[in-house]
Formats: structure tokens, C-alpha cells, sequence
């Protein structure tokens, strides 16, 4: 399994399975720590842990935990009271994301999933602490906010308007266009918005909003997201390995030499990339042979 979701991690445009992967993962480790706190009696050991993982509405006591306005969105629901964990809750939010996830992909690619994902999470948690310190009606109904529901309904709404006419085959239903199933989602949200899950579907709005005009935008030219991808990317390269820089003089024959197999190392077709990016897609990076990784690590610097 652990190399399975490596290979996941390295497939090119593969953005929807890897944030399902972590999904899956912390609430398997949140799962985990809820069965051992409960056994043991410590309900202080899961609290703990999993108060890192939602958004509290007063707005005093998230200035105090203010990475939750990110982490709520890849954690899903426990009610440790109640004993009930929320298999329902992330079996969904995953089932519909990995089916307008892999349709975004095909037309926009990893990179601006990945980003649409975080915006649209961040976009909800931002309404759901703006309405719940400031409305009366919110401020009485103090609660706490987790799930990647937000971050689901900007991916849905983004798809959505990029092909509107975009038919799936429902079960029961048959056909059914996109822009209706994302529309049903955003008056069911509307309507709960005074329900027993308020927060959670004024946190859908938020987050379907944010797909709605970033999609706008990105037809327009520009890419609200470019800073998400720009900051991932700087992340990983924090934990690449850096080449070790090598100083050393030779006789005029064997930099002429050296020069020639580098040529050939550089030189390389657009269809050659093109069969190499298809391998990764089906066998992962660690498939390639080591002349292949050398031509798509030259493709990169062109």
C-alpha cells in the first residue's frame, strides 16, 4: 500500500487521487486515536489532536489556532460524545470530489486543482467566521467547523462553469448536466443555512462562490490561484536534494569531449517527453530508466 501511494504522489496530473490520499490518511489517524482514547478513557489524547483539525467559530479563540482555517478542510467528522464517526461525511465529500476532480484535471490539470481545492476551503471558513461574528442569529449558535466540503463545492462550481453542458450518468436519474447538479447542491446549501448543519453549509457557499469566480477570472486571464501553486512549489523544493557542485580543470580534448555526450544527452524530441510523461501516468516516476529521467530533468529547464 505505502508504495502504491507513493506512486500515486509521483503520477503527473494525478492531484485528485493525492488530496484524497491525505484525506483518507488523517481521518484513518484521527480513526485510530478515537477508537485508543475511548478504550483508554483519555478523551483529552483525541480533543487535543482533533481541535487541531477544526475551525472554531469565536473569532478570539481562532486567533489562537489560526492554521485551522486551512486544516479543517482535509479532516472529516468525529462526535466523541456520541461515539459516531463520520464514515458517511468524508465517503462522499471524496466520491464527488474524485468525480469532478479527474474532470477539472483533464481540462486544467493538477496544479490549479490542487490550488481551487485550498482556495475554496479557506473561502469557506473565511464566510463562516465572518457570519458567525457578526449575525446575531450565528454569534448564539457557537460551534466549530471541519470537513473538505467547501473545498468539494469550489471544485464543483469551477467544473461547472468551465463546461456547463457536461453531461454524467446518474444512477436512477440517467442523464444529467453538470450546471444542475451544482446548482442543486447551492440551494440545498441555502436552505440549510439556518438548519442543524448552519455552519457547514454556509461554509459550501463560500466555497462555491470562490469556484464560481475564479473560474471567471481564469477565462478572463488571470489565476487567482497562482500564489497556492507558487507556495507548493517552493515547499517542495525545500526538501529536494541539491546537487553537489563539482569545480575541476581538464586537458582542452576531454572538455571537448564531455561537451559532445552532454549534446547528446540534450538533445531529445517533444514526442520522447511526451512518451516519458505518458509513462509516469501509468507506472510512476520511479519507472523511468535513468537516461529518461535525465531528459525530462533537461525538458525542465527549457
Amino acid at each position: 500500500m505505502f508504495e502504491e501511494f507513493k506512486s500515486a504522489f509521483n503520477r503527473y496530473n494525478n492531484g485528485h487521487v493525492q488530496l484524497i490520499i491525505i484525506n483518507v490518511v488523517i481521518f484513518l489517524a484521527l480513526g485510530v486515536l478515537f477508537v485508543v482514547s475511548k478504550i483508554s478513557g483519555t478523551p483529552f489524547l483525541f480533543e487535543t489532536v482533533y481541535d487541531q483539525f477544526t475551525l472554531p467559530s469565536p473569532i478570539q479563540e481562532f486567533i489562537k489556532e489560526p492554521w485551522t482555517l486551512i486544516t479543517y478542510s482535509f479532516a472529516h467528522y468525529f462526535d466523541y460524545d456520541r461515539s459516531d464517526v463520520g464514515v458517511f461525511h468524508i465517503l462522499m465529500n471524496m466520491l464527488v470530489f474524485y468525480w469532478f476532480g479527474r474532470l477539472f484535471i483533464e481540462y486544467l490539470g493538477s496544479d490549479k486543482l490542487i490550488a481551487v481545492y485550498v482556495l475554496g476551503g479557506l473561502a469557506g471558513g473565511l464566510l463562516y467566521l465572518l457570519l458567525y461574528n457578526t449575525i446575531p442569529f450565528f454569534i448564539e449558535q457557537r460551534s466549530s467547523l471541519v470537513g473538505a466540503s467547501a473545498a468539494v463545492y469550489a471544485v464543483v462550481v469551477a467544473v461547472a462553469t468551465l463546461i456547463p453542458n457536461y453531461t454524467f450518468y446518474l444512477l436512477f436519474l440517467g442523464p444529467v448536466r453538470i450546471k444542475y447538479i451544482a446548482g442543486f447542491y447551492i440551494v440545498i446549501s441555502f436552505l440549510g443555512a439556518v438548519g442543524t448543519n448552519a455552519g457547514g453549509n454556509i461554509a459550501h457557499l463560500g466555497g462555491a462562490l470562490i469556484g464560481y469566480v475564479y473560474m471567471k477570472q481564469l477565462q478572463a486571464g488571470s489565476n487567482w490561484g497562482m500564489w497556492v501553486t507558487s507556495t507548493l512549489y517552493w515547499i517542495k523544493n525545500l526538501f529536494k536534494a541539491k546537487p553537489n557542485v563539482k569545480v575541476s580543470y581538464r586537458k582542452e580534448r576531454e572538455k571537448y569531449s564531455k561537451a559532445t555526450v552532454n549534446a547528446d544527452k540534450n538533445s531529445f524530441s517533444q514526442e520522447e517527453i511526451d512518451a516519458i510523461l505518458d509513462k509516469i501516468s501509468a507506472a510512476g516516476y520511479e519507472s523511468l530508466t535513468k537516461e529518461e529521467k535525465e531528459k525530462l530533468f533537461n525538458a525542465s529547464k527549457r
